[in-house]
């Protein structure tokens, strides 16, 4: 339901990014072409009067209705002007506030209706440039959104949601053609967010807030009519693509929630992150980060006053081909936790001697290579029936670029590189078959061991066939304190560790 309400926000970007057609822009150019990418973006746009004063046209009475699967945003400005500045460009401004019901229907088949009242007294739009190229610059010193009306199957909810949006300003640039070019850059200096609910049903409140500084993202892209985007297999054959980053500065985050008998208090700190994304017809890329993050729980749930946890750095990144392709395409997948930290009331529970070291612990998993899928997985028709038959996606070459794994005093990292035949799925079933071969490095293992056997979490026998399979899949580095390494290899149509066949 909260996801459809910021939809809301294609009212302005249709301002924004609408492709006005001369050098010298008049007003009822830059409203005419303004309705025509509302229209390609599937919104229905209606103006009570329209009417010239001057060098303005003023619209009132401006509704945009755009629709999503199981339901509806509608948005109501009072009065929208195109004024021209007399040297080609033409301003925009609108009125300072204005509302926007969103109306939709759950799986359940459940009405709901939000009420959103949107400010923003002194937003401005400068429309300049070419017939070929459109550029839109903005600012706002502010923009709210509230929301405090909801009902479901009409029946009021206790719910209060606002987000303010401060030191607004960024530009679209938009290119003519087909598909239509997107070049976008927009900074803020702060975004907060408040919300408080009630269950209707049980009783349970919810409080949460948070802010976060200096946002400032770009993104570049084609678009195409929304109808052609409900396909995105055709979508990204016709030409569609995005482009795009954001980055963000200090925030914090805090919330409650009370529910019958129990109750969770949380605080969080960040100090920068970043989100990138993009999609084409070669490639699907997500990923994100943060760094130097703190979270401190409480609640009754917990034994302890309270529980303690930070770490330095924390990223993902995912990136795949996404058409179907006899071609091998790049992937990469990172995981990455760095100098994770937990408090001593913590360890206490679980070690209260301090047998093992509390040092902060890291993982990281850097892989990349080359595959290419068999089936087209924008298509739901045949991403249902992936697997069914033969494993849809074909692997060639897979590198380790960096493992690492480091915590209570014990570390192993690792890299290596692997080729795959994928006409040999028989000589080690259910895979194509491996070339190539992964080095591993142990520190502190056996140390470790004696460690857990100390605590009592792992009994003598377990430790011993422990000790026992390193001696067999492990060397002991000469001269070094508890230091093992180890090489898988896959070569003449088997598996080799430390030269000795396995297989």
């Amino acid at each position: 339901m909260f996801h459809a309400t910021f939809k809301g926000g294609s009212l302005l970007a249709a301002l924004l990014i609408s492709t006005a057609a001369h050098a010298e822009l008049t007003a009822d150019q830059v409203w005419t072409n303004w309705k025509a990418v509302s229209v390609a973006s599937g919104q229905t746009v209606t103006a009570a009067s329209e009417a010239r004063q001057g060098d303005t046209l003023a619209i009132t009475g401006l509704t945009i209705v755009s629709t999503f699967d199981g339901g509806s945003i509608n948005s109501t400005v009072e009065a929208v002007n195109f004024r021209e500045l007399g040297d080609g460009t033409v301003e925009v401004t609108m009125s300072p506030d204005y509302p926007v019901v969103v109306n939709s229907i759950d799986s359940d088949g459940r009405k709901s209706v939000v009420n959103v009242a949107v400010r923003q007294p002194d937003l401005k739009i400068i429309a300049s440039g070419t017939e070929a190229e459109t550029r839109y610059d903005f600012t706002a010193p502010f923009v709210k959104a509230l929301v405090n009306d909801v009902t479901v199957e009409e029946k009021p909810v206790e719910l209060t949601l606002e987000v303010d949006v401060t030191a607004l300003g960024g530009s679209y640039l938009v290119t003519a053609g087909t598909p239509k070019q997107l070049a976008s850059s927009i900074t803020a200096g702060s975004a907060a967010m408040t919300l408080a609910m009630t269950d209707p049903e049980t009783g349970g409140k919810i409080n949460i807030t948070g802010n976060v500084s200096d946002l400032a993202g770009n993104s570049t892209g084609n678009l195409l009519d929304a109808a052609m985007t409900a396909d995105m297999s055709q979508a990204l054959k016709a030409g569609f693509a995005t482009d795009g980053s954001l980055t963000y500065g200090a925030g914090t985050f805090e919330f409650d929630v009370a529910e019958a008998a129990d109750t969770t208090q949380g605080t969080a700190t960040i100090g920068s992150g970043n989100i990138v994304f993009a999609l084409d017809a070669e490639r699907l890329n997500y990923g994100g980060g943060a760094k130097d993050v703190a979270v401190t729980l409480s609640g009754t749930w917990s034994p302890l006053p309270s529980v303690a946890m930070s770490y330095g750095e924390a990223a993902f990144n995912l990136l795949m081909p996404t058409s179907k392709s006899d071609t091998p395409g790049d992937f990469a997948l990172l995981t990455k936790l760095v100098d994770f930290t937990l408090s001593d009331e913590v360890w206490s529970l679980l070690d209260p001697e301090k047998v093992l070291p509390r040092d902060p612990a890291t993982l990281v998993i850097d892989t990349r290579g080359k595959a290419n899928w068999m089936v087209d997985i924008m298509n739901p028709d045949e991403a249902a029936k992936a697997g069914e038959d033969a494993s849809p996606v074909q692997l060639h070459a897979l590198d380790v670029t960096e493992l690492r794994l480091k915590a209570a005093g014990a570390e192993v990292t690792g890299n290596g590189a692997l080729t795959f035949d994928n006409a040999d799925t028989t000589t080690f079933p259910g895979m194509p078959m491996p070339a190539g071969k992964l080095d591993l490095k142990i520190v502190g293992a056996n140390g470790l061991v004696d460690k857990l056997v100390q605590l009592g979490l792992l009994p003598e026998d377990q430790a011993m066939a422990a000790r026992m399979m390193m001696g067999l899949f492990a060397n002991a580095v000469e001269g070094s304190d508890d230091t093992l390494t180890s090489t898988l290899e896959f070569r003449d149509k088997g598996l080799f560790v430390n030269g000795q066949r396995l297989q």
